[in-house]
């Protein structure tokens, strides 16, 4: 991406933490998303056990796990002081509300990609980069793949939303929300070919693409596609989720 010069809002952004969550079908994938982040496990908790938690080994927790019933994937939550108020914010930007609950508000953006509020923690401290074999990478990206009829309207709300820094990236199809430099994950939107509603994928910044694809290959991915800057994979679970050339420490190429 480049670094072009966007809204530089940060110290007003009202998200103090995030996470990355990878929806399941089971726990197919569970130890292949523990190794290629080097974490361990936490207990698996929810009514069902549906639910747990990457612990890195340094920093506070950033990646969750979630067994779902249908539509595996990814999605972001946004950890904040007062839900109820960026909620209604979020829905002012274009957002709507798909289910309100006491911990837990759930809302899909103006091109349809899930996303949730929660409360903030005091979570802080941001983890380091991985290093395994010839590979260093940073999970540290939740992509937003969206049609081309709502990839404006999405280019506007996530900044919007977070008060995050915004701009181009190096293609036209991309705009990049990079979250200050103390948080652990920022955002991209995509503009693709197909239409329907918006869906996430996670993104990995690789020192070196080629050997962060052996090391997940040889951990139990496959390949799906290649592009000039980044590898489409999939885990052994079926979720997608691209390795790209950025700086695992700063986030940009």
């Amino acid at each position: 991406m480049t670094r072009t010069p966007g809204t530089d809002t940060d110290a007003e952004s009202p998200v103090r933490w995030s996470y990355a969550f990878i929806d399941r079908l089971d726990g197919t994938a569970d130890a292949f998303w523990r190794a290629v982040t080097a974490t361990g496990a936490s207990a698996r908790r929810g009514e069902e056990d549906q639910f747990a938690t990457l612990l890195p080994g340094d920093g506070h927790a950033y990646v969750k796990t979630q067994t779902v019933g249908a539509n595996p994937g990814s999605h972001l939550d946004l950890c904040v002081e007062d839900m109820p108020a960026f909620a209604a914010r979020a829905v002012e930007l274009g957002a709507r509300i798909v289910t309100e609950l006491d911990d837990v508000i759930v809302l899909a953006s103006p091109g349809g990609a899930p996303f949730c509020v929660v409360a903030w923690e005091a979570e802080t401290g941001r983890s380091a980069p991985v290093e395994i074999g010839d590979s260093r990478t940073r999970l540290d990206q939740l992509c937003v793949d969206v049609a081309p009829a709502d990839f404006e309207a999405e280019s506007r709300f996530w900044p919007a939303l977070t008060g995050w820094t915004t701009g181009a990236g190096i293609l036209p199809e991309f705009t990049w929300v990079r979250q200050p430099r103390e948080l652990p994950l920022r955002i991209l939107i995509q503009r693709m070919a197909e239409t329907g509603p918006a869906r996430m994928h996670l993104d990995f910044a690789c020192a070196d693409i080629d050997a962060a694809r052996e090391v997940h290959e040889r951990l139990g991915a496959s390949h799906v596609a290649s592009h000039v800057r980044w590898h489409v994979m999939r885990d052994p679970g079926g979720v997608e989720y691209c390795l790209t050339v950025r700086d695992p420490d700063t986030g940009v190429i």
